[in-house]
C-alpha cells in the first residue's frame, strides 16, 4: 500500500505514515523515491494500536 492509502485506512495524516515508518513501528519497503507498506502491517499495527479503556 502506499503511504496516502494507509494513511486514509488508518484516518491519519501522510506524515505520520511516514513518522511511524522511520521510527520502525510500521515496516515498510522502499521503492524508488517512495515507501510501499504491506497491507498486513498496517492490520496488525491496528491491532497492536487498541487498548482496553474501560
Amino acid at each position: 500500500m502506499t503511504v496516502a492509502e494507509v494513511a486514509t485506512l488508518m484516518r491519519v495524516s501522510k506524515m505520520t505514515v511516514y513518522r511511524l515508518v522511520h521510527s520502525g513501528e510500521l515496516p515498510a519497503v522502499r521503492v524508488g523515491k517512495s515507501f510501499r507498506v504491506p497491507e498486513k502491517a498496517v492490520h496488525t499495527y491496528l491491532e497492536g494500536a487498541y487498548f482496553d479503556v474501560g
